[in-house]
């Protein structure tokens, strides 16, 4: 399961930068295929933003969660958790269809990804050399809108030396959200997304290794 969602969301990453390589139309196509924000109007720094945020969220979500679970109540706890998350991807907000199912799937998954996140801003500022910074990632977490998507997103975004979120449309309605790590660059493109997919390879072999190590002792 851990390859497996690993490998897609490689895929989807390793499209964008490709495509920003070829033009930033090619690299909005791809980029809209794994976010839910409006992309239209992107710039190459948005298309690279969105992706690596896309990345660090789904590094702690697609990976370390469902090992974390796995390893804390066997085959039943990693179920739990893909079950729950799939449901929060699906009917995670509210309308006047999914309210009572939308909300209770959105704070069951912040629940069941609360320690996740933060284990793996650990591990992605312990590859880094980044554990002095505990304390500007904390900061650079709360000031996202997720209580979990936070934490990787400001872990990634101090080992990458660049700023992440910010200003973003949705529905043709621009929101002026906080950047994480606003003292980071903020011109990025292509470059920026290889980094962080090696990073991401690097991030999922210390995870396996350590699920690997734990089912076998």
């Amino acid at each position: 399961v851990i390859l497996l969602a690993h490998r897609g969301l490689l895929d989807h990453i390793t499209a964008v930068a490709k495509g920003l390589h070829i033009s930033e139309a090619e690299g909005r196509k791809q980029v809209a295929r794994i976010v839910g924000r409006d992309t239209k109007e992107m710039d190459v720094a948005q298309i690279a933003r969105a992706t690596i945020e896309s990345a660090a969220e789904n590094l702690s979500d697609g990976v370390v969660a469902p090992a974390f679970w796995f390893l804390i109540g066997g085959l039943p706890g990693l179920l739990i958790y893909k079950i729950t998350n799939t449901a929060d991807s699906m009917i995670g907000y509210r309308n006047d269809t999914y309210r009572d199912f939308g909300w209770a799937s959105a704070r069951f998954d912040d629940l069941l990804n609360l320690v996740p996140a933060r284990l793996t801003a650990a591990l992605i500022a312990l590859m880094h050399g980044q554990h002095c910074s505990w304390q500007q990632i904390r900061r650079d977490a709360k000031l996202h809108r997720s209580p979990n998507a936070g934490w990787p997103e400001a872990a990634l975004s101090r080992g990458l030396g660049i700023a992440l979120a910010g200003p973003r449309s949705y529905d043709g309605e621009l929101r002026e959200f906080p950047f994480v790590n606003p003292e980071g660059q903020k011109d990025i493109g292509a470059d920026e997304i290889d980094e962080a997919i090696e990073h991401l390879w690097r991030a999922w072999g210390v995870v396996l290794a350590l699920a690997l190590g734990a089912v076998l002792i």
